[in-house]
């Protein structure tokens, strides 16, 4: 394990309840890290996930989902209240965590490791187009672009994909990537 990889793994996190804990809780899983939010118009995208995480978590995957709270204000509310609209409107059984930043100076440094690890991400479609109709431009493309991106981490804890926010947990390319990383 490089020590890249074993400094992500022991980055301070918390749950969504507030209890510390790390990437350590998940050695040896398939992880799909996203950032969410409850505001957004990807939103909708908490069934898709929870349909993955049904699906696989039998075979070792794990998704972890990271409140934040950077894109238009679109999580702005309190964690206890995330948790709840997460189970109340989308039946949310993966693991949450507390906010966190993943823009700018601020930015957690789980997600300078995410990213120091996968600059690019599959799949960008029509969003960074429409995001610029709204006054919304990344310049330095490794920049989380917005909500619901996704970050897939195989079982020794290296990045192997990163899709963009508009790729959603039903799409054969994550789907494939999954598989691919549950069977290694």
């Amino acid at each position: 394990m490089t020590s890249s990889t074993a400094n992500m793994y022991d980055i301070p996190l918390k749950t969504i309840a507030g209890d510390a804990a790390t990437l350590n809780d998940y050695k040896g899983k398939v992880l799909l890290i996203v950032n969410v939010a409850s505001k957004c118009g990807l939103t909708p995208q908490y069934e898709g996930l929870e349909k993955l995480y049904q699906a696989h978590k039998g075979e070792g995957l794990e998704i972890l989902g990271f409140p934040c709270n950077d894109f238009k204000g679109q999580e702005p509310g309190s964690e206890s209240e995330i948790a709840s609209f997460c189970s109340t409107n989308y039946d949310v059984h993966f693991p949450l965590f507390s906010k966190i930043t993943v823009l700018g100076g601020d930015r957690h440094p789980l997600y300078s490791a995410l990213i120091a690890q996968q600059p690019d991400a599959i799949g960008e479609g029509p969003m960074r187009e429409k995001l610029k109709g709204y006054g919304v431009e990344r310049a330095d493309k490794s920049e989380i672009l917005w909500n619901f991106e996704k970050f897939l981490v195989g079982k020794d804890g290296k990045v192997i994909a990163r899709f963009a926010p508009d790729v959603t947990a039903d799409d054969a390319r994550l789907v494939d990537a999954v598989k691919g990383a549950l069977k290694a």
